[in-house]
């Protein structure tokens, strides 16, 4: 199947209630794979900022747990949830952990990777890949694990009405 944009995908959410991203139609989106136990895990603060900052604007960050890069998810879907709320105080979605490469990966990220490939082409590197997404549902542009959340604010500024 050949996808325009990301609306077409539906996600479990970390309670296990499936979520169409059709419900963001006209947000601005950043998609990021996470981990618990991860050097880059302390990224979580700067994403809860600019989702505080901007999400009045239309911003939305969602968070993909994922346990492939190094075994740094191993915990429940719960767990994390828990973890995300009491060490970082996140208020942004929290999916259910998911695979972002291999043949599990889910549609949601084969379709990104396609739409906006890396230095590696097709996979994914580590834990923290993010994506930007605009208002349409359009991949705009991809930022590597170490690209730290600040640095993508006058990126999705460009995005947000006013």
């Amino acid at each position: 199947m050949i996808y325009s944009d990301i609306y077409s995908f539906s996600v479990l959410t970390s309670d296990g209630q499936e979520m169409r991203l059709s419900d963001w139609h006209g947000k601005v989106l950043l998609i990021v794979n996470t981990a618990s136990q991860c050097g880059f895990t302390p990224q979580y603060a700067g994403l809860e900022q600019l989702y505080q900052k901007y999400q009045p604007k239309g911003f939305v960050v969602l968070a993909f747990p994922c346990n492939q890069f190094g075994q740094q998810e191993a915990g429940s879907d719960s767990e994390i949830r828990k973890f995300c709320k009491d060490v970082y105080q996140i208020s942004f979605p929290v999916m259910a952990k998911i695979d972002v490469n291999g043949t599990n990966a889910h549609p949601l990220f084969q379709y990104l990777k396609i739409t906006s490939p890396g230095i590696l082409g097709g996979r994914i590197w580590w834990n923290f890949t993010k994506f930007l997404i605009d208002p349409e549902g359009k991949p705009v542009r991809r930022y590597a694990p170490w690209y730290k959340p600040e640095k993508i604010e006058s990126h999705l500024q460009r995005y947000l009405p006013g």
